[in-house]
C-alpha cells in the first residue's frame, strides 16, 4: 500500500505563510531544493488544494519559469512526472497534463488511491492537508523548517487535531533550515 506523505516547508513558529499570505521565507536554497527534488523524485500523485495548485502550475505553464539552475531545471522534470488531483469546487479547468480535478475531499476515494498506487502519494496545501489528517489518511510528515518565526499566519499544521508523531529522520542544511520526517502513529 503506498504512503500518503505530507510535506512543506515552514517557519521555525510553524506556518507556511506569514499574516500576509507571503512563503517567501521558505525560499530554498540550492541544497534545500536538491533535496526536495530527491524527495519528491519518487512520488506518483500529488494532492493538492487550489491555491497550491495553481502556484505550482507554473512549473509546467511557464517555461522560462525552469531556466537557470540545474536544480530548477530537474524540480520541474520532477514535477512534470508526477500525476495531480486538484480539490476544487471553483477551478473550471487545469492548466497542466496529468491533472484531474475532484470537487469535494472524500477520503474513502483516497483510500483507494493508496491502495491501488505502487508509488507514494503526496498532499499539499494546510487546508487539504488538515481535512486529510482528521481523516486519518496522512502517514507521515515532512518539513522543512526555515530558521525565522513570523509570529503569525497559515499554521503548517491543524490546530484542532491531536498528531502523534514519531520521528524518523532529521537533517540540518548550511542554510539553518531543517528537515524533519515523522510517522504518524
Amino acid at each position: 500500500m503506498a504512503r500518503l506523505i505530507y510535506g512543506t516547508n515552514a517557519s521555525l513558529d510553524g506556518y507556511i505563510e506569514d499574516q500576509n499570505g507571503s512563503f517567501d521565507f521558505t525560499e530554498p536554497s540550492e541544497e534545500v531544493h536538491a533535496f526536495w527534488n530527491d524527495f519528491l523524485r519518487p512520488i506518483g500523485t500529488y494532492l493538492y488544494g487550489r491555491r497550491l495548485y495553481e502556484t505550482m502550475a507554473v512549473w509546467e505553464t511557464d517555461p522560462s519559469f525552469a531556466e537557470g539552475r540545474d536544480v530548477i531545471r530537474e524540480f520541474a522534470a520532477v514535477w512534470l512526472d508526477a500525476d495531480k488531483v486538484v480539490y476544487s469546487r471553483t477551478l473550471a479547468d487545469t492548466s497542466t497534463s496529468r491533472t484531474r480535478i475532484e470537487r469535494e475531499f472524500d477520503p474513502e476515494a483516497v483510500r483507494r488511491m493508496k491502495g491501488s498506487s505502487e508509488r507514494d502519494l503526496s498532499i499539499g496545501g494546510a487546508e487539504l492537508a488538515a481535512e486529510a489528517f482528521r481523516s486519518g489518511l496522512i502517514d507521515e510528515v515532512v518539513m522543512c523548517l526555515a530558521p525565522v518565526a513570523v509570529g503569525a499566519g497559515k499554521p503548517a499544521l491543524p490546530t484542532d487535531v491531536r498528531l502523534d508523531l514519531e520521528l524518523t529522520e532529521e537533517r540540518r542544511f548550511d542554510d539553518g533550515t531543517v528537515y524533519l520526517r515523522y510517522d504518524v502513529n
